[in-house]
Protein backbone atom coordinates (compact mmCIF):
# COMPACT_ATOMS: atom_id res chain seq x y z
CA UNK A 1 0.00 0.00 0.00
CA UNK A 2 1.47 3.31 -1.13
CA UNK A 3 1.82 6.36 1.47
CA UNK A 4 -1.13 8.28 -0.30
CA UNK A 5 -3.07 5.16 0.26
CA UNK A 6 -1.94 4.86 3.70
CA UNK A 7 -2.60 9.11 4.30
CA UNK A 8 -6.07 7.83 2.74
CA UNK A 9 -6.35 5.85 5.97
CA UNK A 10 -6.40 8.02 8.52
CA UNK A 11 -9.68 9.48 8.95
CA UNK A 12 -10.58 5.79 9.49
CA UNK A 13 -7.86 5.24 12.10
CA UNK A 14 -8.63 8.23 14.27
CA UNK A 15 -12.43 7.13 14.14
CA UNK A 16 -11.54 3.82 15.26
CA UNK A 17 -9.06 4.44 18.10
CA UNK A 18 -11.49 6.61 19.16
CA UNK A 19 -14.45 4.18 19.32
CA UNK A 20 -12.03 1.85 20.79
CA UNK A 21 -10.75 3.57 23.67
CA UNK A 22 -13.90 4.99 24.74
CA UNK A 23 -15.93 1.84 24.23
CA UNK A 24 -13.38 -1.80 24.03
CA UNK A 25 -13.30 -3.18 27.74
CA UNK A 26 -10.00 -3.48 28.64
CA UNK A 27 -7.69 -4.95 28.33
CA UNK A 28 -9.29 -6.14 24.63
CA UNK A 29 -8.76 -7.73 21.33
CA UNK A 30 -9.90 -5.75 18.14
CA UNK A 31 -9.67 -8.29 15.17
CA UNK A 32 -9.05 -6.98 11.77
CA UNK A 33 -9.99 -9.41 8.33
CA UNK A 34 -10.13 -9.60 5.05
CA UNK A 35 -8.98 -11.35 2.33
CA UNK A 36 -5.53 -11.68 1.28
CA UNK A 37 -3.69 -8.10 -0.07
CA UNK A 38 -6.66 -6.40 1.41
CA UNK A 39 -4.25 -4.29 3.87
CA UNK A 40 -5.24 -6.02 7.11
CA UNK A 41 -1.39 -5.70 8.47
CA UNK A 42 -1.20 -1.89 7.45
CA UNK A 43 -4.34 -0.79 9.03
CA UNK A 44 -3.17 -3.29 12.53
CA UNK A 45 0.13 -1.18 12.37
CA UNK A 46 -1.55 2.26 12.07
CA UNK A 47 -4.34 1.33 14.49
CA UNK A 48 -1.57 0.15 16.75
CA UNK A 49 0.33 3.48 16.67
CA UNK A 50 -3.06 5.64 17.15
CA UNK A 51 -3.95 3.63 19.87
CA UNK A 52 -0.71 4.24 21.46
CA UNK A 53 -0.70 7.52 20.80
CA UNK A 54 -3.35 7.60 23.40
CA UNK A 55 -1.51 6.36 25.77
CA UNK A 56 -2.87 2.68 25.44
CA UNK A 57 -0.17 -0.23 25.75
CA UNK A 58 -0.68 -2.02 22.25
CA UNK A 59 0.47 -4.63 20.47
CA UNK A 60 -0.17 -6.10 16.47
CA UNK A 61 -0.74 -10.28 16.67
CA UNK A 62 -1.17 -11.70 13.35
CA UNK A 63 -2.87 -14.65 12.54
CA UNK A 64 -0.03 -16.03 10.01
CA UNK A 65 2.72 -16.59 13.37
CA UNK A 66 0.52 -19.20 14.75
CA UNK A 67 0.20 -21.47 11.42
CA UNK A 68 1.32 -25.05 12.48
CA UNK A 69 5.17 -26.30 12.32
CA UNK A 70 5.68 -28.05 8.69
CA UNK A 71 6.18 -31.40 10.97
CA UNK A 72 3.01 -30.66 12.16
CA UNK A 73 1.39 -29.80 8.68
CA UNK A 74 3.08 -33.04 6.56
CA UNK A 75 2.00 -34.76 10.04
CA UNK A 76 -2.08 -33.59 9.17
CA UNK A 77 -1.62 -34.03 5.21
CA UNK A 78 -0.71 -38.08 6.07
CA UNK A 79 -3.39 -38.68 8.27
CA UNK A 80 -6.56 -36.27 6.73
CA UNK A 81 -6.11 -34.98 3.14
CA UNK A 82 -2.48 -33.82 1.65
CA UNK A 83 -3.75 -30.05 0.85
CA UNK A 84 -3.47 -29.64 4.37
CA UNK A 85 0.29 -29.64 3.67
CA UNK A 86 -0.09 -25.93 2.48
CA UNK A 87 -0.20 -23.30 5.52
CA UNK A 88 -3.28 -21.05 6.07
CA UNK A 89 -6.81 -22.39 5.93
CA UNK A 90 -8.39 -22.93 9.26
CA UNK A 91 -6.93 -26.36 10.74
CA UNK A 92 -3.17 -25.44 9.91
CA UNK A 93 -3.03 -22.96 12.73
CA UNK A 94 -2.53 -23.97 16.50
CA UNK A 95 -5.38 -22.60 17.81
CA UNK A 96 -4.59 -23.54 21.60
CA UNK A 97 -1.53 -22.09 21.52
CA UNK A 98 -3.10 -18.70 19.72
CA UNK A 99 -5.32 -18.18 22.46
CA UNK A 100 -2.87 -19.25 24.78
CA UNK A 101 -1.08 -16.20 24.12
CA UNK A 102 -3.68 -13.65 23.74
CA UNK A 103 -4.76 -14.46 26.81
CA UNK A 104 -1.55 -14.13 28.22
CA UNK A 105 -0.58 -10.98 26.76
CA UNK A 106 -3.11 -9.48 28.23
CA UNK A 107 -2.01 -10.29 31.83
CA UNK A 108 1.62 -10.49 31.75
CA UNK A 109 4.64 -10.60 29.81
CA UNK A 110 4.40 -13.62 27.57
CA UNK A 111 5.98 -15.21 24.56
CA UNK A 112 4.75 -14.93 21.43
CA UNK A 113 5.23 -16.84 18.69
CA UNK A 114 6.90 -15.88 15.02
CA UNK A 115 6.91 -17.87 12.13
CA UNK A 116 9.39 -17.97 9.17
CA UNK A 117 7.01 -17.96 5.84
CA UNK A 118 10.63 -18.77 3.81
CA UNK A 119 11.51 -21.43 5.66
CA UNK A 120 7.55 -22.69 5.83
CA UNK A 121 8.37 -23.23 9.59
CA UNK A 122 8.36 -21.87 12.98
CA UNK A 123 11.00 -19.76 14.58
CA UNK A 124 12.31 -21.87 17.82
CA UNK A 125 10.95 -20.46 20.64
CA UNK A 126 14.23 -19.29 22.30
CA UNK A 127 13.82 -16.65 19.83
CA UNK A 128 10.00 -15.49 20.28
CA UNK A 129 9.75 -11.78 21.62
CA UNK A 130 8.28 -11.44 25.06
CA UNK A 131 5.15 -8.73 25.07
CA UNK A 132 2.72 -7.51 27.34
CA UNK A 133 1.03 -6.89 29.76
CA UNK A 134 -0.77 -5.07 27.10
CA UNK A 135 -4.30 -3.27 27.18
CA UNK A 136 -5.34 -4.15 23.61
CA UNK A 137 -3.88 -6.88 21.19
CA UNK A 138 -4.88 -5.69 17.61
CA UNK A 139 -5.24 -9.12 16.04
CA UNK A 140 -4.87 -9.89 12.22
CA UNK A 141 -5.69 -12.78 9.75
CA UNK A 142 -7.73 -13.31 6.68
CA UNK A 143 -10.12 -15.98 7.86
CA UNK A 144 -10.46 -14.18 11.75
CA UNK A 145 -14.58 -14.35 12.03
CA UNK A 146 -15.67 -16.64 9.35
CA UNK A 147 -18.41 -19.03 10.09
CA UNK A 148 -18.65 -22.31 8.78
CA UNK A 149 -20.81 -22.80 5.32
CA UNK A 150 -23.80 -25.14 5.34
CA UNK A 151 -22.96 -28.85 4.54
CA UNK A 152 -24.97 -28.14 0.61
CA UNK A 153 -22.50 -25.48 -0.27
CA UNK A 154 -19.59 -28.04 -0.36
CA UNK A 155 -20.60 -29.98 -2.71
CA UNK A 156 -19.39 -28.43 -5.51
CA UNK A 157 -15.81 -27.94 -6.24
CA UNK A 158 -15.26 -23.76 -6.84
CA UNK A 159 -12.12 -24.20 -8.42
CA UNK A 160 -9.63 -26.40 -10.15
CA UNK A 161 -7.68 -26.96 -7.02
CA UNK A 162 -10.84 -28.25 -5.49
CA UNK A 163 -12.06 -30.50 -8.58
CA UNK A 164 -8.66 -32.21 -9.03
CA UNK A 165 -7.15 -32.36 -5.95
CA UNK A 166 -9.68 -32.66 -3.29
CA UNK A 167 -11.90 -35.04 -5.75
CA UNK A 168 -14.43 -36.23 -2.48
CA UNK A 169 -13.93 -33.11 -0.56
CA UNK A 170 -12.37 -34.24 2.68
CA UNK A 171 -10.36 -31.33 2.45
CA UNK A 172 -13.05 -28.91 2.65
CA UNK A 173 -15.26 -30.53 5.00
CA UNK A 174 -12.38 -30.79 7.33
CA UNK A 175 -11.82 -27.31 7.00
CA UNK A 176 -15.00 -25.84 7.47
CA UNK A 177 -15.45 -28.02 10.49
CA UNK A 178 -12.42 -26.49 12.32
CA UNK A 179 -14.27 -23.34 11.81
CA UNK A 180 -17.54 -25.10 13.42
CA UNK A 181 -15.18 -25.77 16.48
CA UNK A 182 -11.92 -24.89 17.55
CA UNK A 183 -12.08 -21.50 15.92
CA UNK A 184 -14.93 -20.92 17.51
CA UNK A 185 -13.19 -20.43 21.07
CA UNK A 186 -11.00 -18.37 19.29
CA UNK A 187 -13.33 -15.75 17.84
CA UNK A 188 -15.37 -15.28 20.91
CA UNK A 189 -12.67 -13.44 22.28
CA UNK A 190 -13.01 -10.54 19.62
CA UNK A 191 -14.07 -7.70 21.50
CA UNK A 192 -14.26 -6.12 17.98
CA UNK A 193 -14.30 -7.23 14.85
CA UNK A 194 -13.39 -4.66 11.49
CA UNK A 195 -13.81 -6.28 7.86
CA UNK A 196 -12.26 -5.26 4.60
CA UNK A 197 -14.20 -6.31 1.92
CA UNK A 198 -12.41 -6.22 -1.08
CA UNK A 199 -14.44 -5.67 -4.83
CA UNK A 200 -13.97 -9.35 -6.15
CA UNK A 201 -11.67 -11.96 -5.75
CA UNK A 202 -9.70 -11.24 -9.07
CA UNK A 203 -8.46 -8.07 -6.74
CA UNK A 204 -7.72 -10.57 -4.25
CA UNK A 205 -5.16 -11.94 -6.89
CA UNK A 206 -4.36 -9.03 -8.61
CA UNK A 207 -3.42 -7.68 -5.06
CA UNK A 208 -1.50 -11.10 -3.58
CA UNK A 209 0.39 -10.92 -6.69
CA UNK A 210 1.60 -7.06 -5.83
CA UNK A 211 2.05 -8.34 -2.68
CA UNK A 212 4.79 -11.07 -4.01
CA UNK A 213 6.90 -8.68 -5.86
CA UNK A 214 7.92 -7.44 -2.39
CA UNK A 215 9.25 -10.81 -1.60
CA UNK A 216 13.08 -11.64 -2.60
CA UNK A 217 13.57 -13.27 -6.09
CA UNK A 218 15.19 -16.02 -5.05
CA UNK A 219 11.78 -17.07 -2.92
CA UNK A 220 9.47 -15.84 -5.20
CA UNK A 221 6.59 -17.53 -6.85
CA UNK A 222 5.45 -17.17 -10.29
CA UNK A 223 2.02 -17.01 -11.69
CA UNK A 224 1.42 -19.99 -11.67
CA UNK A 225 2.40 -21.50 -8.23
CA UNK A 226 0.45 -17.95 -6.56
CA UNK A 227 -2.56 -18.91 -8.32
CA UNK A 228 -2.57 -22.09 -7.14
CA UNK A 229 -1.71 -20.86 -3.85
CA UNK A 230 -4.70 -18.40 -3.60
CA UNK A 231 -6.95 -20.91 -4.64
CA UNK A 232 -6.62 -22.99 -1.07
CA UNK A 233 -8.34 -19.55 0.31
CA UNK A 234 -11.04 -18.75 -2.62
CA UNK A 235 -13.46 -20.76 -0.93
CA UNK A 236 -13.42 -19.20 2.55
CA UNK A 237 -12.82 -15.55 0.72
CA UNK A 238 -15.67 -15.76 -1.21
CA UNK A 239 -18.04 -16.89 1.44
CA UNK A 240 -17.18 -14.03 3.25
CA UNK A 241 -17.64 -11.38 0.86
CA UNK A 242 -21.46 -11.63 1.80
CA UNK A 243 -21.62 -14.07 5.51
CA UNK A 244 -19.27 -11.32 6.94
CA UNK A 245 -20.44 -7.83 6.60
CA UNK A 246 -23.92 -7.92 8.23
CA UNK A 247 -21.82 -9.58 11.53
CA UNK A 248 -18.78 -7.25 11.97
CA UNK A 249 -18.96 -4.61 13.77
CA UNK A 250 -17.13 -2.37 11.50
CA UNK A 251 -16.95 -3.20 7.58
CA UNK A 252 -14.58 -0.86 5.34
CA UNK A 253 -16.24 -1.72 1.91
CA UNK A 254 -12.83 -1.25 -0.81
CA UNK A 255 -12.55 -0.39 -4.19
CA UNK A 256 -10.86 -1.69 -7.38
CA UNK A 257 -8.46 1.11 -6.36
CA UNK A 258 -7.68 -0.12 -2.82
CA UNK A 259 -9.43 2.83 -2.03
CA UNK A 260 -12.23 3.50 1.37
CA UNK A 261 -15.02 3.31 -0.76
CA UNK A 262 -17.72 3.02 2.04
CA UNK A 263 -17.19 2.63 6.13
CA UNK A 264 -20.43 0.67 7.35
CA UNK A 265 -20.55 0.33 10.82
CA UNK A 266 -23.16 -2.47 12.61
CA UNK A 267 -25.60 -0.77 14.75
Amino acid sequence: MSQSARNAWLPLIRSLSDEIAAAVPLPGVVAISGAQGSGKTTLARLLTDALAARGLRAMTCSLDDFYCSHAQRVELSRAVQPLLITRGVPGTHDVELCMAVIDGVRRAPTAVPRFDKGLDDRVEAVNWPVVGPVDVVVFEGWCLGARPQPDAALVEPINDLERLDDVDGRWRRYVNAQLAQRYRALFARFDRWIYLRVPDFAAVSRWRGEQEMDVPEERRMDAARLARFVAHYERITRWMFDDAPPRADVTVVLDDRHRIANVVTRG
